[in-house]
């Protein structure tokens, strides 16, 4: 680019920095799964009780 400034962070402090949040895990992807699977579970729950139980027994 014309007009970028060069990088103020050396390329060992970058890797430092990755390494450092590289290490403390995958935490929000776990959190977001969590969620999406809870939101799924209740839909189903959801639909079991207000859809499927109203109707009454298979003849």
């Amino acid at each position: 680019m014309i007009n970028s400034d060069p990088p103020t962070t050396s390329p060992a402090a970058a890797d430092q920095a990755v390494d450092e949040v590289v290490a403390q895990g995958p935490t929000g992807a776990i959190l977001l799964a969590g969620i999406a699977t809870a939101c799924v579970v209740a839909m189903w729950l959801a639909f079991y009780l207000f859809v499927f139980l109203p109707r009454g027994p298979l003849q």
